[in-house]
């Protein structure tokens, strides 16, 4: 509200400031100011009537102390009128300027969700959530990326972050969303899904020039949850570990047994993928994310340890967990993180147990039978 007054408190003030001083003291520089704050925030019109008020305060008050023909006041009234021309011009290239970032807005969200679609709230019986936080505002795309897949061997999951911004970044998360989707249904096994990803990526590093030949490669965690089972498998690729938050508030962490590299990383060597498994019983709720929310850090520059933070609470569902997740990331960073953060929470619902049919007493005829 203040700054929708303030192109008019200035000529105002300029005025009251010029009636109350002595002939050698000018209200120009006010006066100049008027339309200038208007340009970058106002329309047009605003801009224009603001410069309009400014000139005729400027002239009206030469008029009024018979300063009107001296050059001193005509240098004035010209300065108003110049800068009054060039607030029109700075405000149509912030309008221009501000109508290309939309589209570009409104591109790169369809972009994401081209790339980055949202799950569906139910897949083969479980619950899903997902969310993607970017660390800058109105930045929709960047290397984070998840997916989830229904398939004949139970509900797949994955959880990566690619090196690097932009648009190879983007691609790379294409390309991998791409392999995945289709391992995902043709193999049996979840580390055939992983090598499926790491042959992907070998690929595309090769028709790759300068850096990334060398140093691209893709974080990731791939999950299993197999129908009718309470457990779940998965493999880690030099990502943060997941966490499985039980019903009664306690939380363990998915640690991978043997450490293992990064996908895209297969010509430093290769080695066989593990396997790791554990309970996920009716009612837990696993939580996948990128190390966007681990290493958010503070004012103090301490990172945000989601282990620390969601052990010991209860959340009725993934939806819920994600709700409480970012805002509890931006509590502790005072909303300034530094790097996106992807998000996947899958519940398995608890067994609804089946009601017990009431029964009506008999009763007896009068006859006894």
């Amino acid at each position: 509200m203040i700054v929708q007054l303030l192109p008019v408190l200035l000529i105002v003030g300029g005025i009251f400031f010029d009636l109350a001083t002595p002939a050698t003291y000018t209200a120009s520089p006010l006066f100049a100011a008027s339309p200038m704050v208007a340009a970058p925030f106002f329309s047009p019109w605003y801009t224009l009537l603001a410069g309009i008020g400014a000139i005729a305060a400027e002239a009206g008050l030469q008029m009024y102390n018979g300063t009107f023909t001296e050059i001193p006041s005509i240098t004035e009234l010209l300065t108003v009128v110049t800068v009054a021309g060039l607030a029109l011009f700075i405000n149509r290239v912030v309008r221009r300027g501000s109508a290309r970032l939309a589209s570009a807005r409104v591109v790169a969200e369809a972009a994401q969700r081209a790339v980055l679609p949202s799950p569906a709230e139910r897949i083969g019986g479980l619950q899903i959530a997902a969310r993607y936080e970017a660390a800058q505002a109105d930045a929709f795309i960047g290397g984070d990326l998840y997916a989830v897949q229904d398939t004949p061997y139970g509900v797949r999951l994955v959880v990566g972050d690619v090196r690097g911004k932009g648009l190879n970044a983007v691609e790379t998360v294409a390309i991998v969303l791409g392999a995945f989707r289709e391992a995902a249904e043709q193999e049996p096994l979840l580390e055939g899904v992983a090598q499926r990803l790491e042959r992907a990526l070998g690929r595309e590093g090769t028709r790759r020039s300068g850096l990334d030949v060398f140093e691209g490669f893709t974080t990731a965690v791939l999950a299993e949850i197999p129908r009718g089972d309470g457990h779940v498998r998965v493999v880690n690729r030099g990502h943060p570990p997941p966490l499985v938050l039980h019903t009664d508030g306690m939380l363990v962490v998915l640690e991978p047994s043997v450490p293992a590299l990064p996908l895209g990383m297969g010509g430093l060597g290769t080695w066989p993928d593990r396997v790791d498994e554990a309970a996920f019983p009716a009612g837990a709720t696993l939580l996948l994310y990128t190390d966007g929310l681990s290493e958010a850090r503070d004012a103090h520059g301490v990172f945000y340890d989601p282990r620390e933070r969601l052990g010991g609470r209860i959340f009725p569902g993934p939806e819920e967990l994600l709700d409480a997740v970012v805002a509890d990331v931006l509590r502790h960073t005072g909303g300034a993180s530094t790097d996106d953060m992807a998000l996947l929470a899958v519940s398995r619902p608890e067994e609804r147990r089946p009601k017990r049919r009431r029964t009506m007493p008999v009763v007896p005829h009068r006859d006894g039978t």
